[in-house]
């Protein structure tokens, strides 16, 4: 059979693809895909170019609702996380190029638009990407080498920032502890909630998470985390596991404790784990674009990793729409 566009694959077969690709990350693995399918307002999606039984490029965009009925098509946009994956080389590129043409005539669901949220650097598959409307924009992350003794990492941290970690560590009151039962979600997402509230940014409903317990924990792909002050939740946050990556995924804090500094001691503790546990890099999972004042930046920076610009590439669908939406979202944020 020659090369052509499936809208599924065996499982055992996408897992291969991922896990032999220098490039594939746990946003490509079919146990994510399981975590956006069981989520309220997530619609994974799943387009392969094959050639035989030879999986040669991969595109997962999972289309993501913030309200039904009528307003559907004015907040539905499609996020490919992890972007795309496809074979080094020409014939994974000539795939790439036949599943982007198929995709952007076919996609359903009436997304505004598809971003690439790329993890790596996508260099030699740019041509590609612009050639059928994915258009590139800087946007910045960093990366922490964990493969190295810990003491190297304490001391490449700002000097400010080890000193309220070491301050940190010798309160008692202050603990670190694991999720280990679906029902802490509960308490664990209001932190979250709290946090994204106060930012005034969107946040995926609990099922979303629930998800991701029930399918990434016992997997041994996630770890819930919590910062206690005694009994009282401080701040929390969420890691992803996979092959020799640690990946930061959603964190919050209750500013009420800001003066315990929480969060730096989360950080801490999952930087520390991961270099003791054999992982190699922590992915702080983005950094805001270069030109805006970006306040997870500054933090994040503190921690001293490699500053990465891997970008994001955006094909829009529908430019009236988009411009729609983009207004009433600045009149719903003023209204807050």
């Amino acid at each position: 059979m020659s090369l052509h566009v499936t809208r599924s694959l065996p499982k055992d077969q996408w897992r291969d693809f991922v896990e032999n690709n220098p490039q594939g990350n746990i946003f490509h693995t079919p146990e994510m895909f399981q975590v956006f399918a069981r989520a309220k307002g997530h619609r994974p999606t799943l387009w392969a170019a094959v050639n035989d039984d030879q999986v040669l490029a991969l595109l997962l965009p999972v289309q993501i609702t913030l309200k039904g009925g009528l307003l559907h098509r004015l907040t539905t946009r499609a996020v490919v996380y992890g972007s795309v994956l496809c074979a080094p080389g020409p014939q994974g590129q000539e795939a790439l190029d036949l599943l982007l043409r198929t995709y952007t005539r076919e996609v359903d669901g009436a997304p505004l638009f598809t971003e690439l949220r790329n993890l790596s650097d996508l260099e030699t598959i740019q041509p590609i990407l612009q050639k059928h409307g994915f258009a590139y924009e800087e946007h910045l992350n960093y990366l922490i080498d964990l493969n190295r003794p810990v003491e190297a990492i304490m001391q490449d941290i700002g000097s400010r920032t080890r000193k309220k970690i070491r301050r940190s560590l010798r309160r008692e009151a202050l603990s670190i502890e694991e999720l280990s039962r679906r029902e802490q979600l509960f308490h664990w997402y209001a932190i979250l909630q709290q946090t994204y509230n106060q930012a005034q940014i969107p946040l995926a409903h609990c099922s979303f998470f629930e998800a991701a317990f029930d399918v990434l924990y016992p997997r041994g792909m996630i770890k819930f985390l919590i910062a206690r002050v005694d009994e009282a939740y401080a701040a929390v946050s969420v890691e992803l596991l996979h092959q020799n990556i640690v990946y930061g995924w959603y964190g919050g804090m209750d500013r009420a404790y800001s003066q315990f500094y929480p969060n730096e001691l989360l950080t801490w503790h999952i930087l520390e784990w991961g270099a003791k546990n054999g992982y190699k890099t922590y992915d702080f999972g983005g950094a805001g674009k270069p030109d805006e004042d970006y306040g997870p930046r500054k933090f994040k920076a503190k921690f001293g990793g490699e500053l990465v610009c891997f970008g994001r590439n955006t094909c829009i669908h529908a430019p009236f729409s988009l411009r729609l939406s983009e207004l009433g979202y600045k009149i719903y944020r003023r209204l807050l």
